[in-house]
């Protein structure tokens, strides 16, 4: 995979309005459902089209939960915990 640009992380989310249905997801993709597929099929965000792909985005791009819940994974790592915003539950993975 290609390097990320300096200061920047690229990332996937599904967005989805309930606490319990992002659980939900997180539980399946665990259990080796497809993230991509499940951003989808569940996920309320236009990127759910490019299976949630959000791209490369800097620091002060994304509001500040959702960018702060980014920068702390590992690329590959995905979020154990829905990500409250102003948006939704977010389940995030970190690509790159």
């Amino acid at each position: 995979m290609a390097k990320g640009k300096a200061g920047k992380v690229r990332a996937s989310h599904i967005l989805v309005e309930k606490h319990s249905k992002a659980l939900e997801i997180i539980s399946k993709i665990k259990e080796g459902e497809d993230f991509a597929k499940m951003a989808k099929l569940h996920s309320t965000c236009p990127s759910k089209k490019k299976g949630g792909d959000l791209g490369f985005f800097g620091k002060g791009s994304m509001v500040p939960e959702f960018e702060k819940a980014t920068f702390a994974l590992n690329p590959g790592q995905m979020t154990n915990e829905p990500v409250k915003t102003k948006f939704g539950y977010h389940i995030i993975r970190r690509t790159a």
